[in-house]
């Protein structure tokens, strides 16, 4: 019943394990004016700080030698399932490569497109001996492509005054080195201009 005493212990004892923050009078201050307000105190939830990844510098990629292909890997037959990849890849790129696609349309997604894989051959060059080298692209950097040739032999060919030419379903696109001196990442973000002045 109302008023009893073990109301009022009960009470009491409650409202100590609900409010242990405050001292006795402040309870029976609450208790004579009947406003009793209970408050969920929860601990506050230190976030921890995620640590960023740090990834290598190029210095310490070249000396944990990365981007190097193993003599033993320099084989032509073993990179032909990654050009019928790439050629798979450019066809869902390109919408099928079908016969009444418009050149530059196929032109200007050719030159955004990721080319390792590719099959190109250098047709001019202000080097004669670069001239007629046609392989699988293994690796592109920003100034040279390395090229697997059917003779198993790794050719690091330079962009700069070179003209290249890759072949897919009968259509043929030249790349001039000149203009693509770019990251393959980095080219796929550029703005090609359609008309400008055309050399080694």
């Amino acid at each position: 019943p109302q008023g009893s005493e073990e109301a009022k212990a009960f009470v009491n004892a409650f409202l100590k394990r609900s409010m242990p923050k405050k001292k006795d009078e402040a309870i029976q201050d609450i208790l004579t004016r009947k406003a009793v307000v209970l408050q969920h105190y929860s601990k506050k939830k230190t976030k921890q700080k995620r640590k960023k990844t740090k990834g290598f510098t190029a210095k310490q990629r070249r000396e944990m030698r990365l981007f190097e292909i193993e003599p033993e890997q320099q084989r032509y037959s073993i990179f032909l399932p990654l050009h019928e990849l790439w050629k798979q890849y450019i066809r869902d790129l390109c919408h099928g490569l079908k016969p009444d696609a418009q050149p530059h349309m196929v032109q200007s997604k050719l030159l955004k497109a990721d080319l390792h894989g590719a099959i190109v051959t250098v047709t001019k060059s202000k080097c004669p001996s670069y001239v007629g080298i046609t392989g699988i692209i293994l690796q592109e950097f920003k100034h040279v492509f390395k090229i697997i040739t059917k003779e198993d032999k790794l050719k690091v060919v330079p962009k700069l005054n070179n003209v290249f030419s890759l072949e897919i379903d009968g259509f043929i696109s030249y790349i001039y080195g000149s203009k693509f001196q770019l990251r393959a990442s980095e080219r796929s973000a550029k703005k090609f201009k359609l008309k400008g002045t055309i050399d080694l």
